[in-house]
């Protein structure tokens, strides 16, 4: 077990003092209910906010705060998470309970959560500045891009609906099923004089944007 971690180390040049946070950093609830990534998650998603906004700030010092918004939120989110959990081959990593007899998929909201808690476990074991350089190097490729502000569909629909009827998109869930690490969430949205879409995602989040994206489309084909 402490060759594997070694590995980790080594191929993203990072050597932690405290092997536990690394260890705790990679494990899933699944394996350990107590011992696991959460907490570290948890801090993780601050410091990263943390480090993106104090970098915004510097590179776009005359930016309005409603464009830093969306540049932030487009280098924070979990899609980008995911990309940068990918780019470093956290999947091989993480340690979660699978069944025997089959080849377990990782979802994409765990290995976007263990790019977080890895941020939170490297600040706790090497401090700001170190966490700060190690997580702008990972996302200096994301980074450039902010310099192109893309408008999600959810905020797209709220513009419009603003602008057309003054009033805000109205949303409401349907449902969420599924068991608690493989939810799906069922939600509708309607405009003042819409009728109602229903669209589905991974998180309620994803289901908005969802069902924002639907509604978009048809509206752009009238």
């Amino acid at each position: 077990m402490n060759s594997y971690y070694k590995i980790f180390e080594k191929k993203n040049n990072i050597f932690f003092k405290n092997k536990n946070l690394l260890i705790r950093a990679l494990t899933h609830k699944s394996l350990n209910k107590i011992n696991n990534n959460e907490k570290l998650e948890f801090l993780g998603d601050r410091v990263l906010g943390l480090i993106m906004a104090k970098k915004l700030l510097e590179i776009y010092p005359e930016e309005k705060e409603g464009v830093l918004d969306k540049k932030f939120a487009s280098l924070v989110n979990k899609k980008t998470c995911l990309e940068i959990a990918k780019k470093i081959e956290l999947e091989k990593y993480i340690m979660i309970l699978s069944s025997k007899n089959k080849k377990y998929i990782i979802e994409d909201k765990v290995l976007s959560d263990c790019c977080e808690a890895l941020i939170g476990a490297i600040y706790l074991d090497k401090g700001f500045s170190f966490v700060e350089k190690f997580t702008l190097d990972l996302w200096s490729e994301n980074i450039k891009d902010s310099k192109i502000t893309q408008i999600d569909a959810k905020t797209k629909l709220q513009e419009l609906s603003l602008k057309k009827f003054k009033k805000l998109p109205i949303y409401k869930i349907i449902s969420n099923t599924g068991p608690r690490h493989k939810p799906l969430f069922k939600v509708s949205v309607k405009l003042y004089n819409t009728k109602i879409y229903i669209a589905e995602g991974k998180s309620k989040k994803d289901a908005e944007q969802n069902a924002a994206i639907k509604i978009l489309e048809n509206m752009k084909q009238r």
